[in-house]
């Protein structure tokens, strides 16, 4: 039997990320690269690690990971997502034979897709809501 692929898609602010999971020893690649070399900060790889670590599954996957627009915490909030939705393919999969991935995940605030998006600049505006500045003379 071929080895089984769980994948899961994450989106945040302007960032999408397609994630693949697959059973290995627990190496993440980000673009082609290792997660230490792509994100700068151990706080990201830190942030997009939290549904492995809530289940316990830092050593479990092996996960391949193709991400594209907005900056680094954006890509780090939609891979993150996506590593959550690829766990819940793998339990709907493994349904009774292990403790339920979902009501962790949930509990955990990680299902729940965040749809925080930069608010556009309106006319006469210097910004989204910043008016110019009030002159009475």
């Amino acid at each position: 039997m071929a080895e089984r692929k769980f994948l899961g898609t994450g989106r945040r602010k302007a960032s999408i990320a397609r994630v693949q999971m697959v059973p290995g020893k627990g190496t993440i690649t980000v673009n082609g690269r290792d997660v230490r070399d792509f994100f700068p900060y151990e706080t990201n790889i830190m942030d997009l690690m939290q549904p492995l670590v809530a289940t316990n599954n830092e050593n479990t996957f092996d996960i391949t990971v193709k991400v594209n627009g907005g900056g680094f915490t954006g890509q780090t909030g939609a891979i993150r997502l996506g590593i959550t939705r690829a766990l819940l393919e793998y339990d709907k999969e493994n349904e009774g034979k292990e403790d339920c991935y979902r009501k962790t995940l949930k509990r955990a605030g990680f299902v729940t897709r965040d749809s925080r998006v930069k608010e556009r600049k309106k006319p006469g505006l210097k910004g989204a809501r910043r008016a110019p500045q009030f002159s009475k003379r």
